[in-house]
């Protein structure tokens, strides 16, 4: 067997490397390199980091009712509990996301570890709202450096042709924690049945945190980020270590500096560079549908319980007995555990289909399927009994279906694709951000606007924005199914530095 050559003169870059396999004598492709340890290792690690998030910020749906009675919580109070984690995560996202442009990916994978450790410990013992709400907040700042550096820590460390479907499967854990901490909150209320069960809740995940943080001490660091900072020789020791396997294959990485590179770095590694002229469009795409997305994934995730034992009948408005408080919590998250089982469904057909069908028409159509879905739970108004049960159930599941399939998991991709490396974690933590502006507004103004004007209107007014974000994705589109991403950006500095020099010679 041999390696192949990338074509003369053009230089091999770190995701070259990763995504050529070996060829055989008479230059017949031998099949896909298998992924190595390393790359499985990374994979898992950044999974369980959504996984968390899932767990933490789905799991609140189901403790707020028992929180609102330990502090005694008005409805405002109530709202700023929801949005609270969620302004962490914008915060986090925006403030330390961009930070592994400047640290290195694995240096922030690691450190929003520990600060979600200490949060979440500090979380399950507040002894008082404020600090339950600041306790909250850090737990979502944690959270927040997650979405980009997770995303992109994967990303630039597997095959171009997977990286659909493994980041997207790696975002799929957060369905599974969100399906996980609705379980948990059942199962614990079930056996510890006080309005203190929700600390044990929040105290599920201690261990399993401590597990993740230190395995992440073990992780190479991203090779392109290291190669995008002209740190060439580190890059090549990173790659081997990323790529190391038996048979040893590729058996040397020499990587090939590009003749754009110092201008690239020197030129667009600020937050300006996402509004110019060459990256304007990307973080269009990457940033409004996500906030679109987002004030209805979250309104739904976090109030089903509240939703369900509301218009079914079974809560007792303005009850303090905690007998009844308990019971409908219990029955609500039975409800909402049936409801999110659509969220793995369709993460699952989003990473059999995102390097198939593409990200742009998997995002267009999921959004105008969580408009149907809004659109059908808002019927259930109109009837009383077994059909009104079945309306609310069939929207939401429908909706869960098309976010999980459509919106919710492309946006994430999306936004750690379209951007050039030097400024992509600036580019997916602005989006992540921007999208979370959403969460948290929908968050904080959900059980107040659910009491002012209903739930149909406000399921007509969260239908509305799924149409717009359709839209928007769709006039914005930019796909990058199976793109090589070093060479994608590399191609349009290319342009550039020829109009350049273009502009030099007539001048002259």
């Amino acid at each position: 067997m041999r390696e192949p050559s990338i074509g003369p003169g053009a230089g091999k870059r770190v995701q070259d490397y990763i995504d050529e396999s070996p060829l055989w004598a008479d230059g017949t492709p031998v099949g896909r390199a298998p992924m190595t340890v390393m790359q499985w290792r990374i994979w898992w690690l950044a999974a369980f980091g959504k996984f968390f998030e899932g767990l933490v910020v789905f799991m609140t749906g189901v403790a707020i009712p028992l929180i609102a009675t330990e502090f005694d919580m008005s409805a405002t109070q109530h709202g700023i509990v929801g949005a609270a984690s969620l302004a962490g995560i914008l915060v986090g996202a925006l403030a330390l996301g961009g930070l592994s442009d400047t640290f290195g990916r694995k240096f922030m994978f690691v450190v929003e570890m520990i600060i979600f450790m200490v949060f979440l410990v500090l979380l399950a013992l507040s002894p008082s709202y404020p600090w339950l709400v600041v306790f909250l907040f850090g737990v979502g700042v944690a959270l927040g450096c997650d979405y980009p550096t997770a995303h992109l820590i994967i990303s630039e460390s597997i095959p171009s042709a997977a990286r659909g479907r493994l980041v997207l499967g790696a975002f799929g854990f957060q369905a599974l924690g969100a399906l996980v901490g609705s379980a948990v909150g059942y199962v614990v209320l079930a056996n510890l049945p006080e309005i203190s069960a929700w600390r044990w809740m929040y105290a599920t995940a201690i261990i399993p945190a401590a597990l993740v943080t230190v395995g992440r001490f073990y992780v190479t660091e991203s090779a392109p980020w290291l190669f995008a900072h002209g740190r060439f020789d580190d890059a090549e020791r990173e790659a081997a270590k990323l790529l190391k396997r038996e048979p040893a294959y590729p058996s040397e990485i020499r990587l090939a500096r590009h003749r754009g590179e110092g201008r690239h770095h020197a030129a667009d590694r600020g937050w300006a560079a996402l509004f110019s002229a060459r990256n304007r469009r990307a973080t269009i795409l990457a940033s409004v549908p996500w906030f679109l997305q987002d004030l209805g994934t979250y309104g739904i995730g976090l109030f089903t319980p509240t939703i369900l034992a509301a218009a079914l009948g079974h809560a007792t408005v303005h009850t303090h007995d905690i007998t009844d408080i308990i019971a409908n919590q219990i029955l609500a998250a039975e409800g909402a555990a049936l409801i999110d089982v659509l969220l793995i469904v369709g993460i699952i057909g989003a990473v059999l289909l995102a390097d198939r069908v593409g990200r742009i028409p998997l995002q267009a159509l999921g959004f105008v399927g969580c408009a149907a879905g809004l659109l059908i739970a808002s019927l259930a108004e109109s009837y009383t009994g077994a059909m009104q049960t079945a309306l609310i159930f069939a929207g939401f599941m429908l909706f869960n279906f098309m976010t999980n399939i459509g919106p919710n998991a492309q946006t994430y991709l999306l936004a750690g694709e379209v951007f050039p490396t030097a400024v992509r974690g600036k580019g997916a933590g602005f989006a992540a951000a921007f999208g979370k502006i959403g969460a948290v507004s929908t968050a904080f103004l959900f059980p107040i606007l659910l009491a002012d004007i209903g739930t149909t209107h406000l399921l007509y007014g969260l239908a509305a924005t799924s149409v717009i974000g359709a839209l928007v994705t769709w006039t914005f589109r930019i796909e990058t199914k199976g793109v090589n991403l070093d060479r994608a950006h590399e191609r349009e500095l290319d342009a550039e530095l020829d109009a350049a020099a273009g502009v030099g010679r007539e001048a002259a």
